[in-house]
């Protein structure tokens, strides 16, 4: 492994995780996050979400939600994917609050404004490393379906850029090769530690 990956969603819930787990398991140094100020996961109406704070186990919320209602969050996936996330890892991780997990290489976003808050707090931490990282978005509607195919396709990314020495010389050929076999658009941004 030459490269750490960091997967980032807005609750640490269906899109991250997704990713999360399939690179875990092709043995990718990986970890994954949320930006949002609570995680939510849909309720009984898009009016009642179910609202977590970040770091409530996902053990809990599983129970929670099969004792509420266990047809609703059985039919609509949501019970498949907590037993999925608390797989992977305890909890939901804010991306904000990461500093003490050390440094990434490479950041795949999920999402416009995820991909922007990430920016965003890294250009207000401190940067004395002087360490570059890696931003991408690869846009991925948040629902159970398109989280498989958008898992796949970061899978497949960090695989192409892990097969570089480093990926600041060959970026612009891997995101330019990925755009068009994918049909798919990257934005990517280069920050620093």
């Amino acid at each position: 492994m030459r490269f750490r990956y960091a997967m980032v969603c807005s609750s640490n819930q269906n899109r991250s995780m997704e990713a999360h787990a399939l690179l875990k398991r092709q043995g990718l140094d990986v970890a994954s996050y949320g930006t949002g100020s609570h995680v939510k996961l849909p309720g009984p109406s898009l009016r009642e979400p179910n609202v977590y704070d970040f770091g409530t186990p996902y053990k809990q919320m599983f129970d929670e939600l099969r004792r509420k209602d266990p047809e609703l969050y059985k039919r609509n996936g949501i019970l498949q994917m907590l037993k999925r996330n608390l797989s992977v890892k305890l909890a939901p991780q804010r991306w904000q609050d990461n500093a003490g997990d050390g440094v990434f290489d490479v950041v795949m976003t999920f999402e416009e404004k995820v991909f922007d808050s990430v920016l965003e707090d890294l250009n207000n931490r401190e940067q004395s490393l002087m360490k570059t990282i890696l931003v991408m978005n690869l846009e991925v509607k948040d629902n159970h379906e398109e989280a498989a195919i958008g898992g796949r396709l970061a899978l497949e990314l960090c695989q192409e850029i892990e097969g570089n020495e480093t990926w600041e010389d060959t970026i612009d050929d891997i995101v330019a090769g990925f755009e068009k076999q994918h049909r798919r658009k990257l934005v990517y941004s280069i920050s620093f530690y």
